[in-house]
C-alpha cells in the first residue's frame, strides 16, 4: 500500500487526525507515521523527523506527505533533501483532517500514489459543494450574522497537452512569459503530481508531461481569468512544436550505440570539454551578519547569467528559442528562492546553495522521465555560469587547442553550445543525450556533425584522430588513411557554398536541392548554393493558429520564400499534419498509432477546405513571384489518392503536381502513380520507418531506421526504375540525400535531384564531381546486393575508390 507521513506542530493533534481515520477503515490499513512536535516536545515540526517518517512509511508504492501549516511545509520540503536515498513521495497540499481521512481510506483501498494523492486534495470538495448550496438560503439568516466564507481558486481550467514532449524548457519558458504581466497566482498539476507554481519553469518541467496528459490549471487574483486563457491558448496549439502523441516505449536516451543527430563526415583531434567548475565545499558557513548581503550577490548573479544568455538568444529560430528558455531558468523564482533559503537559514555560501538547489532541481526533472531527463544539461550549464560569476572563474570550458578539433563532452547546455566556433569545432560528440536532446537541435543549427549517446567518450585521450560520422554515428579512432578519404573537409567560419551545379565528372547533372521550412534555413540555402528547394514544408505557417490560417495570410508566407529563389525550382509540400503533428482546427482527437492514422494528404478527405484554401494561396503566390512552382502531396497510399490530389492542383492552376513515396504501396504502386503525375519524390525517413516498422524517433531501433539498409535501398531503385520508363524525375528528400557516399548510391539508382539540410550541399556536390556515373551505379548495386547496413557502405566505398 501507499504510506503516510502526517507533518503537524502537535502530536495530539497528528494522533487525533489518524485516529478519526482509521475508524473509518475496515481491514488492513496503509502504514502511517507521525511526525510532530520537536524533540523536547514543544509546538514545532522537524525535518530530521519527517524523512525518518518517510523511509519508515516507504513499503515501495510510495508515500503521500500531509502538513498542516507554515514551518511543516518547509520542514517536509528539506525532508526530502536529507533522505539518504530516493523515495517516490508527493507532498500534498490537501486540508489536514479531510486530506488524513481521504488518504487513509483511499490507501486502505489499494490505490496507486497519484490517485491517493489526488483523494486527498479533493477531501474538501464535498463539503465546498454542501456549503454553496447553503448560500441559496442567505435570506432566511439575519443580515448582521456573518456566513462562513469559503475561499476557493478563482479560476479552474483542464487541457490536454497535444505537443509530443510536452513542458520542456522552451514551453515552460512560454508559459512564464504570458504570466509576466499578471498578478494572478496560478498553479498547474497532472493526476500523477501536485499542483506546482507556474512561475516556476523547473518546476514546470519536473512535472514530466507527455502528449495526452491532461493539465488542471487553477489560478487565483487580478488577472485570474486572463492569465488562465493564455495559458490554454498555448496548451493547445501545442506551445507552436510540431504535434503528436508518442505512444511507443522508447526512451530517447536509453540506447547501446551512438546515434548520429546531425549530418557530416569529418576527421580530427579530440579534445574533452573542460570542467572549470568544481563542486563547492559543503562544509563552508559564512556567518549571519553576511546572509543579507549573500543573498543579494547571489540573485544578482543570476540576473546577470540570464542577461548574458538573452545577449545570445536573439539568434533566429529554434536556437533563440532555446537560449531564451534557458535565460528563464536563471531567475526561475522557485529556484532562487530554495537558494537563498540555503544562504540565509543555514549559512551556506552563495555557490554551494546554487550547487544544491540545482541538484534538487535536476532530481526533479530525472524522476519526470527520459525525455525531461535530457534536459538536465540545460541546468547545469545555468549552474556552472552562476558559479562562475560567484567565484570570478571562466564559466565555459570549451578547449583551445589552436587548431581544428572534435568536442567530447559528457553533454552540452545549449547556452554552450551555442558558442561553439564552427570554424574550429569540426564535431560534437557526447556521451548523453538522444535525437530531441537540445544538443542535437543546435547542433543541426550550427551545421556541426553531432553523434550522442556515445558512452566512454570522454575517455578517448586528448589529441586522438578521430572520424566522426554525424548521420550513422559511426566513431573510428586512429582511422586509416583511407578512412580519412571519406571525411569532408574542414568547413571555413561561414557554411561552405556549392561549387557549381551538381553533377558527376562525366557530366550527368543530378540536381542539389535544399530543405526548407523557416526563413533561417532559406538564408542558409542561400548562402549554401542550393540549386533550388526540393522540399518546402509548409507547416510553420499552420503551426501556431487555433484556426486555420486565413488565405492572405498563407500567400504572404510563401511569397517570402518564392521571392528569394526566382527562376529557380520550389518544390512546395501540401500540410504534413494530423494526429501526429495535431493541428487543434484539424479536429484533433488521440489515435492507438498516430504514425499510422490520419495524417497528409488523408486530412484532405476529411478537411477539403483546408487543401483548397492551400492550393489556392499557393497559386497566387506563385503567380506574384517567378520562382518555378511544383506541387507535392504527402503520405501518399493508393492511386486514387493521387488522381484526386492532381485534378485538385490542376483545377486550382498549378500545372506541375507530384507525390512523396513514403509507404511501400506507393512503392509497388510506382508505375501506376507516375502514370497520374509530372513526378515523384522520396522521403526516406518514413519509408524507411514503415518499411521496417520500426519508429522513425526511436533510438532503440535507430539500426533498423538507417539509411544503408539494403530493403530501403532496393525500393528506392524500384521507385527510379518506374521513373525512368516514365521519362519522369525522381527525387530524394529524406536525410540519406546528405550521406555523401550514398548520395552517389542513389545517382546511381536513377535518382535525379537530392534535396538536403543546406549545410550539406558543398560536401556532396564535391563527392559526386569525384565520380563517373558508370562508378556510381556499380557502387549502388553492390550496396543493394549487400545483406547489411555495414556490408553495403564498404561495397560502395570499394566501388569508388572511396
Amino acid at each position: 500500500m501507499v504510506g503516510i507521513v502526517v507533518v503537524s506542530h502537535s502530536v495530539n493533534l497528528a494522533g487525533a487526525a489518524v485516529d478519526l481515520a482509521l475508524q473509518m477503515v475496515q481491514g488492513s490499513v496503509p502504514r502511517i507515521e507521525i511526525a510532530a512536535g520537536t524533540s523536547d516536545d514543544r509546538l514545532g515540526t522537524d525535518a530530521v523527523r519527517v524523512s525518518e517518517a518517510i523511509a519508515a512509511a516507504d513499503d515501495g508504492d510510495g508515500v503521500v506527505v500531509i502538513m498542516d501549516l507554515g514551518s511543516a511545509v518547509l520542514s517536509a520540503e528539506l525532508a526530502l533533501e536529507l533522505l539518504p536515498e530516493r523515495h517516490n513521495t508527493r507532498l500534498v497540499p490537501a486540508a489536514f483532517v479531510e486530506g488524513i481521512f481521504a488518504a487513509v481510506i483511499s490507501a486502505a483501498a489499494g490505490a496507486e500514489l497519484y490517485a491517493v494523492a489526488r483523494d486527498a486534495e479533493q477531501a474538501l470538495d464535498a463539503k465546498v459543494t454542501q456549503l454553496d448550496q447553503a448560500q441559496l438560503h442567505q435570506a432566511q439568516t439575519p443580515a448582521d450574522v456573518a456566513m462562513p466564507t469559503i475561499t476557493r481558486p478563482a479560476i479552474v481550467a483542464e487541457a490536454t497537452v497535444v505537443n509530443r514532449d510536452g513542458i520542456h524548457a522552451r514551453p515552460a519558458a512560454l508559459i512564464v512569459d504570458a504570466l509576466a504581466s499578471s498578478d494572478a497566482q496560478v498553479t498547474i498539476a497532472t493526476e500523477r503530481s501536485a499542483p506546482v507554481a507556474a512561475r516556476s519553469p523547473t518546476a514546470l518541467m519536473s512535472l514530466g508531461t507527455r502528449a495526452g496528459d491532461v493539465l488542471r490549471i487553477e489560478a487565483d487574483g487580478a488577472g485570474a481569468a486572463a492569465a488562465v486563457d493564455r495559458i490554454l491558448a498555448l496548451v493547445r496549439d501545442g506551445f507552436g512544436e510540431l504535434l503528436g502523441f508518442d505512444k511507443s516505449s522508447n526512451r530517447d536516451g536509453d540506447t547501446s550505440h551512438p546515434i548520429g543527430v546531425s549530418p557530416g563526415r569529418v576527421v580530427g583531434p579530440a579534445f574533452r570539454m573542460l570542467d572549470p567548475i568544481a563542486e563547492p565545499d559543503p562544509t563552508l558557513r559564512i556567518p549571519d551578519t553576511e546572509g543579507p548581503a549573500a543573498v543579494t550577490r547571489l540573485t544578482s548573479a543570476a540576473a546577470d547569467v540570464a542577461e548574458q544568455i538573452r545577449r545570445r538568444s536573439t539568434a533566429a529560430g529554434t536556437v533563440g528559442q532555446l537560449l531564451e528558455a534557458t535565460a528563464t531558468i536563471a531567475t526561475d523564482p522557485e529556484l532562487v528562492a530554495a537558494m537563498s533559503m540555503r544562504v540565509r537559514d543555514r549559512g551556506a555560501t552563495p555557490e554551494r546553495a546554487v550547487w544544491e538547489a540545482m541538484e534538487v532541481a535536476a532530481d526533479a526533472m530525472r524522476a519526470a522521465g527520459s525525455r525531461q531527463a535530457l534536459r538536465v544539461s540545460d541546468l547545469y550549464g545555468v549552474r556552472n555560469r552562476m558559479i562562475a560569476m560567484l567565484t570570478d572563474r571562466a564559466a565555459v570550458g570549451v578547449p583551445d587547442p589552436g587548431r581544428p578539433f572534435v568536442l567530447l563532452a559528457v553533454d552540452l547546455a545549449p547556452a554552450d553550445a551555442a558558442e561553439l566556433d564552427a570554424a574550429q569545432c569540426l564535431a560534437i560528440v557526447t556521451e548523453e543525450g538522444g535525437p530531441t536532446s537540445h544538443t542535437a537541435i543546435i547542433a543541426r543549427s550550427l551545421g556541426i556533425p553531432a553523434v550522442v549517446a556515445a558512452r566512454g567518450a570522454t575517455a578517448i585521450p586528448d589529441g586522438t584522430l578521430l572520424l566522426v560520422d554525424g548521420t550513422t554515428g559511426e566513431l573510428i579512432r586512429e582511422p586509416t588513411l583511407e578512412q580519412q578519404a571519406t571525411a569532408g573537409q574542414v568547413r571555413s567560419a561561414h557554411r561552405e557554398r556549392l561549387a557549381r551545379p551538381g553533377g558527376t565528372a562525366d557530366g550527368h547533372a543530378v540536381m542539389l536541392l535544399a530543405n526548407i521550412t523557416s526563413n533561417e534555413d532559406v538564408a542558409a540555402a542561400l548562402e549554401c548554393g542550393a540549386e533550388g528547394v526540393g522540399l518546402y514544408r509548409t507547416e510553420l505557417c499552420f503551426l501556431d493558429r487555433v484556426a486555420a490560417p486565413a488565405i492572405s495570410d498563407q500567400v504572404s508566407a510563401y511569397r517570402a520564400v518564392l521571392s528569394k529563389f526566382g527562376g529557380r525550382r520550389v518544390v512546395v509540400r501540401t500540410l504534413d499534419a494530423g494526429s501526429d503533428k495535431a493541428l487543434p482546427f484539424l479536429g484533433y482527437a488521440e489515435e492507438p498509432n498516430p504514425a499510422l492514422g490520419v495524417r497528409g494528404i488523408r486530412t484532405a478527405t476529411t478537411y477539403p477546405e483546408v487543401l483548397h484554401d492551400q492550393l489556392k494561396a499557393i497559386k497566387e503566390a506563385a503567380e506574384a513571384e517567378w520562382a518555378e512552382v511544383w506541387l507535392m502531396a504527402p503520405m501518399i497510399s493508393t492511386v486514387a489518392e493521387v488522381r484526386s490530389f492532381t485534378q485538385a492542383a490542376r483545377g486550382a492552376g498549378l500545372p506541375t503536381a507530384g507525390v512523396m513515396i513514403e509507404t511501400p504501396a506507393a512503392v509497388l504502386e510506382a508505375a501506376e502513380i507516375l502514370e497520374e503525375v509530372d513526378f515523384v519524390s522520396m522521403g526516406t525517413n518514413d519509408l524507411a520507418q514503415y518499411t521496417f516498422a520500426a519508429d522513425r524517433n526511436s533510438a532503440d531501433l535507430a539500426a533498423l531506421n538507417d539509411p544503408w539498409q539494403p530493403a530501403l535501398l532496393r525500393m528506392i531503385e524500384i521507385v527510379a526504375s518506374a521513373a525512368a520508363d516514365s521519362g519522369k524525375p525522381v527525387g530524394v528528400c529524406g536525410e540519406a540525400a546528405a550521406d555523401p557516399l550514398l548520395a552517389l548510391v542513389l545517382t546511381g539508382l536513377g535518382i535525379s535531384s537530392l534535396s538536403m539540410a543546406p549545410t550539406a550541399l558543398a560536401t556532396v556536390g564535391r563527392g559526386l564531381m569525384a565520380v563517373t556515373l558508370e562508378e556510381c551505379r556499380r557502387a549502388a548495386r553492390a550496396a543493394c546486393d549487400a545483406d547489411s547496413p555495414t556490408s553495403a557502405r564498404e561495397a560502395a566505398r570499394e566501388n569508388v575508390n572511396r
